[in-house]
This record gives C-alpha cells, structure tokens and sequence, in this order.
C-alpha cells in the first residue's frame, strides 16, 4: 500500500487530505510542521510528501530542501500546497525542489488526480 506523509500545521486541513487519501484507499500519516514532517520521512518510508508552504519552526520550503538532501527522500515526489499565489512560488529557486504545487482551498478532483500522477511517476522511476 502506498505511505503520503502530509505536513500542514492546520489541522483541518490535515483531516481532510488524510480523509480523502483514505477515501482513494491511501496510508497516510500527518505531522503539524516542518520540523515534525522531517522527522517522520527519517525513521518511515513514504512514497509521496504533501507538504504545506507556510508553517512554523520549519516551512514547506525548508522542509522539501532538506528532504532533497537526504539519500533516503531525495526521489521521492513532493506535492507544494499553499494559500499564496502559485506564480509567485513558481518564480522562487527552490521551484526545482517540487513536483507539483496546488492552491488552497484544494480542489479535490485535481488535487487527487496529482497524487495518482506522482506516484504513478515515483513507481517507475523505482522499476527502472
């Protein structure tokens, strides 16, 4: 079964990422922030991050930097939500760090349909 690690400090939202991915019949796990996202990818596999932009101790930003840098998560896709303008993200030097950005409030069927095309992605890039 394919592991999503959702990072967002808003439990809301939280509760409904993790509600829709197990409606698609997802594992998920959830942490409230940067630092605590960082720390789950260290000691679990995952096969995809959702990681929210703005949050505190360490913002979605840091986090996928520091996901990229680690041997273990390097590859593995990274889906950006964020509240803010996604032109203004897709302008920024960390674009490179990032598979796919969606806006919040997150429309579902798109935002599902990203999930099944990273992983489907991630799946033969590990066949290879």
């Amino acid at each position: 079964m394919m592991k999503i690690l959702i990072v967002d400090d808003n439990q809301s939202v939280l509760n409904q990422v993790q509600g829709l991915l197990t409606e698609h019949g997802f594992d998920s796990v959830t942490a409230s922030n940067g630092l605590d996202g960082l720390e789950k990818a260290q000691v679990t596999h995952f096969d995809l991050f959702i990681i929210d932009h703005l949050m505190p101790i360490m913002n979605g930003l840091q986090l996928a930097k520091n996901l990229r840098q680690n041997l273990a998560t390097t590859r593995t896709p990274i889906l950006f939500m964020s509240t803010q303008d996604l032109s203004l993200i897709e302008k920024t030097t960390e674009l490179k760090l990032l598979d796919a950005l969606a806006s919040k409030p997150l429309a579902e069927k798109t935002f599902i349909s990203q999930i099944y095309s990273l992983l489907e992605q991630n799946s033969q890039q590990q066949s290879l």
